[in-house]
């Protein structure tokens, strides 16, 4: 019978109390998710932070709230400003161990303050909430799993860092040093906890992911007595948009995605400034090389008008996360895994992205989608299924046991990245 899909003592023990732990994950998940931590709640994230700090210090492992990094944004002015946000939690356990794991998530959500604020029922075994499977679940989820080996007899022979961020939906550009720091501290194996899909299929590759802002300015003038005095800077920024979006039919696998159009004043004003706000998403290094240069060239052409100047603000953030032979390797193992939970795990290329792509991109091999199963993330119909808790940390406690007694040989598949 295949070593990974036979259950060793410590695993069984383990299932057992996170069997028993199911409903006090669900609870605590809920009682989280009524708690707001949209991404740009900055008094949300920080009084958050020593609720989770406090649960992680359960764990066999030292605990620290850290400050994240102030990062600029663009205004709706066109300015550049410095903004911070919450802190980052670190935590740390077994620097001397043999094997080293880095493990990560994030507390913030898409939503902002005073919206999707409450937690329903709807039967079936799903709650509908914010945050619930994206990824207050997912950090339930880690923390009992690692609760579960660390009750058993192997926990020396692995240590880790956990890195929970707060700004993960905004693009990590406040705590990505924190990512890598951690993964590049010895670590073999990544493990993240974003939500998997209801049918608990798993991301296989990642596209790269890049924001932008670009900044056009005009000439103001009165649209009735002066209009070709002016110079109208959304009418460049029209032409822009549809050359961005005309990027869309590639050969490369890149899409791009327009989402905000911001500037302008009243219709008797000739407008002198507009605000572009886009993203892009590239399946490897070669197809965002040539997103970056088809921007610029199209920024070159809208600013070529007479009196339009503009500029350019932001790029790949993270890197694409292609399925290279360590990665196959470790999805191997971990469906091999699930097989001893009775799962027959599936992984699945995604235009999606995460802290994932950080921690490859730091070189270490990873699987992000250890969280719970669930659905309709970034909506309010977004819902849990409750008895994917238990379920998924068992999976991330087994895959420990795994990894600590060597029927996981997390060093040859972090070879496999060179």
């Amino acid at each position: 019978m295949d070593s990974l899909s036979t259950l060793s003592s410590q695993d069984e023990q383990a299932r057992e109390r996170l069997l028993a732990a199911n409903d006090s994950m669900v609870s605590r998940t809920v009682a989280w998710s009524k708690v707001n931590t949209g991404s740009w709640n900055t008094a949300g994230l920080t009084a958050f932070a020593p609720k989770l700090a406090d649960a992680f210090s359960e764990l066999d492992a030292d605990v620290a709230l850290e400050a994240s990094r102030p990062f600029e944004t663009v205004t709706e002015t066109g300015r550049t400003e410095m903004i911070e946000t919450g802190p980052v939690l670190r935590v740390r356990a077994r620097p001397g161990a043999p094997v080293q794991v880095v493990m990560s998530g994030h507390y913030d959500t898409v939503f902002p303050d005073g919206t999707f604020m409450e937690v329903t029922d709807l039967g079936e075994g799903r709650l509908n909430g914010p945050g619930l499977a994206d990824m207050k679940g997912g950090l339930c989820v880690m923390l009992e799993a690692l609760k579960a080996f660390e009750a058993g007899a192997l926990k020396d022979r692995v240590g880790y860092q956990i890195v929970v961020t707060p700004d993960e939906e905004i693009g990590n550009f406040a705590s990505a040093h924190a990512l890598t720091e951690a993964a590049q501290s010895g670590a073999l194996i990544g493990m993240t906890y974003e939500p998997a899909m209801e049918t608990g299929a798993m991301s296989g590759g990642r596209k790269g992911s890049a924001v932008y802002d670009i900044v056009l300015h005009g000439k103001a003038a009165h649209a009735g007595r002066a209009k070709h005095e002016g110079r109208s800077a959304i009418a460049a920024a029209a032409e822009l948009v549809v050359g961005l979006e005309a990027l869309n039919a590639n050969p490369h696998g890149v899409t791009v995605n327009v989402g905000k159009i911001e500037g302008g004043d009243a219709v008797n004003i000739v407008p002198a400034l507009a605000v572009v706000r886009f993203g892009a998403r590239a399946p490897d290094q070669a197809a965002a090389t040539w997103t970056q240069a088809e921007i610029e060239a199209l920024l070159k052409r809208a600013t070529a008008h007479d009196g339009i100047h503009g500029h350019l603000h932001g790029g790949f953030y993270r890197p694409p996360k292609p399925r290279n032979a360590a990665q196959q390797a470790l999805f191997d193992v971990v469906s091999g895994t699930g097989r001893a939970l009775g799962l027959e795990l599936t992984f699945e290329d995604t235009g999606g992205v995460c802290e994932g792509n950080n921690i490859f991109a730091a070189g270490v091999p990873n699987v992000d989608t250890l969280g719970v199963r669930g659905g309709r993330i970034h909506s309010a119909e977004e819902y849990v299924v409750t008895s994917s808790f238990a379920e998924r940390a068992s999976l991330s406690a087994f895959l420990l046991n795994r990894i600590a007694d060597g029927r996981i040989d997390a060093a040859a598949i972090k070879a496999l990245m060179a």
